[in-house]
């Protein structure tokens, strides 16, 4: 039987154990995820009256996973999907609303899991996302839900119909940087996440950057957009995924105001032809005209709606880390033969990481003479857009970082 001095040296010791492990916790930077086009969890629940298919719900009780639910992409089960996902564009408002009968939600704004999975059940193969790097933060110390969370979004609209997100992620910067000791919030990003993050930091003052932000890390930053985004309107695309069609995938992304977000940025390409055909060729300064022949004017629409946020891609002011795949070949241009177009074009290929050129990945660089901040650019051949997310280069960098980070808040 242990006695009572030794019972008091026991509990001395412990509590110097926890107390040294909590403190090594609050060292730790918070960190935020935000993520692109694609990389949140959406539900919807149905109230409709029609559908395009009998085997489709009119009805259900509740909410339920809309992306991604494989289960939703097979055959015949896919239009009902289309059906439920799909926006449409009201002219007088210029914004984009819901299937009448279908209401949506971002589900847990905050909790970290929304966006390590975008397949709640874990299931697919391809549903993964954040939760490499979520994975290695927990290795290093981390906690779920207190030193760091996901801020899903409604990733079909663009920044113009994102103002709750917005304040939603301006929210949770404050609110964490609270919890954890007044430390600054390092925010990770991906994609279409890295342009939003930008927006969000240009309208902020200086002040509040320099207070709530230790750091922006972004992964495939989507600055300056890609060509890509003109391949889906004009086709649509397979995700990947070679089982799905591109055709039907199109009747959703050509309504979506993201995809008009990550058209080309007329910074990055000015006269460049981007789509030639025996008739015509265009620019990004052909656009509308681009929109018109391919039968899509909303697209048109939607696109000037979006564009004004990326307009200039001022420098965020706060200390940068740029990271990004290289070595892959992506689209640099859509190319017709013959009386195909819209539907069947060639493709001439250029530098990037297979979804978005170098050029608008490596804007970021342009921003190193042009903050006080640190801006630092890192690229890693052969790591693809998404494959960047689980490349142990990167959680290498990252781990790196943290460490760095980890010690400044001593």
């Amino acid at each position: 039987m242990k006695t009572s001095l030794q019972l008091i040296i026991i509990f001395i010791g412990s509590f110097i154990v926890f107390s040294q492990e909590s403190k090594d916790v609050k060292k730790l930077p918070p960190v935020i995820f935000v993520p692109g086009d694609g990389g949140s969890q959406l539900e919807a629940k149905l109230n409709k009256t029609t559908t395009v298919h009998y085997v489709c719900d009119k009805t259900t009780k509740d909410f339920f996973t809309l992306w991604l639910d494989v289960n939703h992409l097979i055959p015949i089960a896919i239009d009902c999907w289309v059906d439920n996902i799909k926006l449409n564009f009201d002219e007088a408002t210029k914004k984009t609303f819901n299937q009448p009968g279908v209401e949506t939600r971002i589900p847990d704004f905050g909790d970290p899991s929304r966006v390590e999975y975008l397949d709640p059940s874990r299931l697919a193969i391809a549903g993964d996302y954040f939760s490499h790097i979520s994975d290695t933060l927990v290795s290093l110390g981390y906690i779920r839900g207190e030193n760091l969370h996901g801020a899903p979004f409604d990733f079909r609209k663009g920044p113009s119909e994102l103002d709750i997100f917005f304040q939603n992620l301006t929210n949770l910067i404050e609110s964490t940087y609270v919890k954890n000791g007044n430390s600054p919030v390092v925010l990770i990003a991906h994609s279409m996440g890295g342009p939003l993050s930008l927006i969000l930091l240009n309208n902020k003052p200086q002040s509040w950057k320099d207070k709530y932000i230790r750091a922006l890390l972004t992964l495939s930053g989507a600055y300056g957009g890609s060509v890509k985004a003109l391949k889906v309107f004009a086709t649509g695309d397979d995700l990947g995924v070679y089982l799905l069609n591109e055709s039907v995938l199109k009747q959703v992304q050509t309504t979506l105001p993201s995809s008009a977000f990550l058209m080309p940025n007329y910074l990055l390409w000015d006269d460049e032809v981007l789509v030639s055909t025996p008739d015509k060729n265009y620019t990004i300064k052909d656009l509308e005209s681009f929109f018109n022949d391919i039968n899509n004017p909303t697209g048109w629409k939607m696109y000037l709606n979006e564009k004004k946020f990326t307009e200039k891609l001022t420098p965020p002011g706060v200390e940068v880390h740029c990271l990004y795949g290289l070595g892959v070949s992506t689209i640099q241009q859509l190319v017709y033969k013959t009386n195909k177009f819209p539907d069947q074009p060639l493709f001439t290929y250029e530098d990037g990481d297979g979804t978005v050129n170098i050029r608008s990945l490596e804007f970021c660089k342009k921003w190193i003479t042009k903050q006080k901040q640190e801006v630092h650019t890192q690229g890693f051949v052969g790591s693809d857009h998404m494959a960047i997310l689980k490349d142990s280069r990167v959680m290498n960098y990252i781990k790196d970082r943290i460490s760095i980070w980890s010690n400044l808040n001593l």
